[in-house]
């Protein structure tokens, strides 16, 4: 399948980089247990509680040490054991059990809310510029809890307690599960003087930020060596809820990422595929981390539709990941059956595709410079980010997000959403990457200056930036290279820029001014003028291997989600990228991603589709049917084969490609394409 403009995602891993057995079939067993609840762990049954995961075909699950209420799960030296345990080794009782019957038990320790210690040592609490504490209201009816403050001596309890369990378990010690690794105040007595110590200003916002970080950096320095001092071989991973260009400067203190991405939780349904294909970039082995809920995290008697937690799991398989899905023990120490038949609906089927799935490697040819890394303000959905996924999703393409140490070389599209700065070094990273035959495609402000002359690869198209475009919302009149739809005059939303186009430069759109900009007394209809006549100003341009989009054309896809201005990119895509890795027709809800094993490449297909039926966030109940279709793939192989009947599909080779008849389905197929 290999070709020179395709990339295996996935470095090898050194031995000391390795997870010893990372899962396919993983869960996540929450235990976050009151001090006024009686009987904790009174109907925990070792057999009863093995036989449940096992018929449910999961393989690994994540047991709890000490949780958010701040009580500990065995026996311990210090007085903080749950008062109400009747099992004194819980955690010990569930390690046996599990071994017994080959499936790991990764142990949970939480970091950054701990409610006992909160009380105990408020000292210990964060506190923000306004010397509040950051949490929990004394006299809160609600959720949440107290953040606990890093920079305090709280690290050291940490510490303490986490070599105790490495002490207490010796060699079954599988992993360890680092929980809420984030800071949010630092007015602390300890973070003031911290700030004392390195000489910067607490009233900073810069510097807060930079102490954040730092905190971070250091409490996973401090507690992967305390592992390390006592198990060299566990996997270790600490938790913050999001996987982003950040964890570059701790990725040594990381056997491998797990993505905690529960759609109906906050993060929504685009948040994984958009991490995801940052996080593959980093050379760990990765894992998705779901819910069994309806909603979010720790409700009882919730559970997610089956088509939901199929496309979840099935979609971390498409993007090369292992699955995890979240639970909640109940106090008893009782697994909820209802919830095993769920999860065993679908890890039944993962495991009956496993063998297609066990390390492989997404296969990809367009990079976008991950937004995140230059604007940190929304970094679980990050705008940019939305909007480039969105399109090349629809578009069907394969595509990572990558940020500026990344190695960009494999790839032979490369964009830049937005925001990109024209820093000295961004600069000469793209004109080498240019320079070796990449093309790119640049938006708004990404790789230049504020005003003035160009510099770097996008001067082949761009001369001079002269500042904001005069009308907002203007309109986009496309060439008919650009679209079919030439005579059209389409709404640009968000406020472009003003340029002088290079000499050489194509022209693939210009601008089309409304009347006049709406004010307070100069208006017409419900939202703004209609278009009026042709300024002249370029705002699609195109010189070789590079075009430019003079207004937020990714923002604008993720704020208003007009096809046209997804199609107008895929366009200018297709200019640069004419055969592309994978083509079809079919709605655009129709997800194709392509991952790749020595001896095969898997085509994965989804059809699944979140709807917003409740007021705060979107659900899937139903799998999609799609028709019988033809996929074309870029390879070299010939044959076709449905996974796992082993069926052979009609296909045929034309002109580079692979033009495979799938047969019609619902929600999803994965297809072999071997020798």
């Amino acid at each position: 399948m290999r070709t020179d403009s395709s990339r295996a995602i996935g470095q090898p891993l050194t031995e000391n980089q390795m997870t010893p057995d990372l899962r396919f079939r993983q869960i996540h067993l929450d235990f976050h247990t009151s001090e006024h609840i009686p009987g904790v762990g009174s109907a925990f049954d070792p057999d009863a509680f093995v036989s449940t995961l096992k018929t449910a075909s999961v393989n690994s699950v994540t047991c709890f040490s000490r949780c958010h209420h701040g009580w500990i799960y065995h026996p311990s030296k210090f007085p903080y054991a749950h008062p109400n345990l009747t099992e004194p080794d819980l955690l010990g009782a569930q390690i046996r059990a599990c071994h017994a019957a080959d499936i790991k038990v990764p142990i949970y320790i939480t970091v950054g809310w701990d409610h006992l210690m909160a009380q105990l040592h408020p000292e210990w609490v964060e506190v923000n510029e306004n010397g509040k504490f950051v949490g929990r209201e004394p006299l809160s009816d609600g959720g949440g809890w107290r953040n606990m403050d890093f920079a305090s001596p709280y690290v050291d309890f940490l510490i303490e307690q986490t070599q105790e369990v490495c002490d207490l378990y010796g060699d079954e010690v599988d992993g360890f599960f680092f929980d809420i690794i984030f800071q949010t105040g630092v007015h602390s007595q300890s973070c003031l003087e911290r700030f004392r110590q390195l000489g910067w200003d607490p009233k900073d916002q810069a510097k807060q930020a930079e102490l954040r970080q730092l905190l971070v950096t250091e409490v996973t320095n401090r507690l992967f060596g305390a592992v390390r001092e006592k198990n060299k071989h566990c996997s270790v991973f600490f938790n913050g809820g999001h996987v982003g260009p950040a964890f570059r400067r701790m990725l040594g203190n990381y056997s491998h990422l797990e993505i905690e991405s529960l759609p109906t939780g906050g993060w929504g349904y685009m948040h994984f595929p958009i991490t995801v294909r940052y996080a593959r970039t980093l050379g760990k082995p990765y894992l998705a981390m779901t819910g069994k809920f309806s909603e979010t995290w720790g409700h009882f008697g919730s559970y997610k539709n089956v088509a939901a937690l199929e496309y979840e799991c099935f979609q971390a398989l498409a993007q090369g990941a292992q699955c995890s899905v979240g639970d909640q023990l109940h106090p008893s120490g009782k697994l909820d059956a209802a919830t095993y038949d769920l999860i065993g609906k679908v890890y039944r089927q993962i495991e009956e595709v496993e063998p297609w799935c066990k390390g492989a490697k997404s296969v990809t040819e367009i990079a976008v410079l991950n937004a995140e890394q230059f604007d940190k303000s929304s970094e679980r959905m990050d705008p940019r980010n939305l909007g480039a996924a969105r399109i090349l999703i629809e578009g069907r393409h394969q595509f990572d997000f990558v940020d500026t140490e990344s190695d960009w070389t494999a790839y032979k599209v490369l964009i830049l959403p937005d925001v990109v700065p024209a820093s000295p070094g961004i600069l000469e990273k793209l004109t080498a990457f240019t320079d070796q035959g990449g093309a790119l495609i640049s938006s708004y402000r990404s790789a230049l200056p504020a005003v003035g002359n160009v510099s770097g690869p996008v001067a082949s198209v761009i001369d001079s930036v002269e500042g904001d475009l005069d009308f907002s919302p203007t309109f986009l009149r496309p060439s008919e290279e650009l679209s079919s739809q030439s005579s059209t005059d389409f709404v640009m939303y968000e406020r472009g820029l003003k340029v002088t186009p290079a000499r050489e430069t194509t022209v693939l759109a210009q601008e089309v001014a409304p009347y006049f900009n709406r004010t307070w007394d100069h208006f017409c209809s419900h939202a703004h003028a209609p278009a009026d006549q042709s300024t002249g100003n370029p705002l699609v341009l195109r010189a070789g291997n590079t075009i430019y989009f003079s207004h937020p054309v990714f923002t604008t896809y993720a704020r208003h989600s007009m096809s046209f201005h997804r199609d107008v990119v895929l366009s200018a895509i297709a200019m640069l990228l004419p055969e592309p890795l994978v083509k079809l027709d079919g709605p655009t809800s129709l997800q194709a991603t392509l991952t790749e094993q020595p001896d095969r490449t898997l085509l994965h297909l989804l059809h699944y589709i979140p709807e917003r039926r409740g007021l705060n966030f979107d659900v899937v109940e139903d799998p999609m049917p799609v028709h019988e279709s033809e996929v074309w793939v870029r390879t070299e192989r010939t044959r076709a084969i449905k996974v796992p009947s082993g069926e052979a599909l009609p296909a045929q080779r034309v002109e580079g490609y692979l033009v495979i008849t799938v047969p019609a389905f619902l929600g999803r197929t994965i297809v072999s394409i071997e020798d």
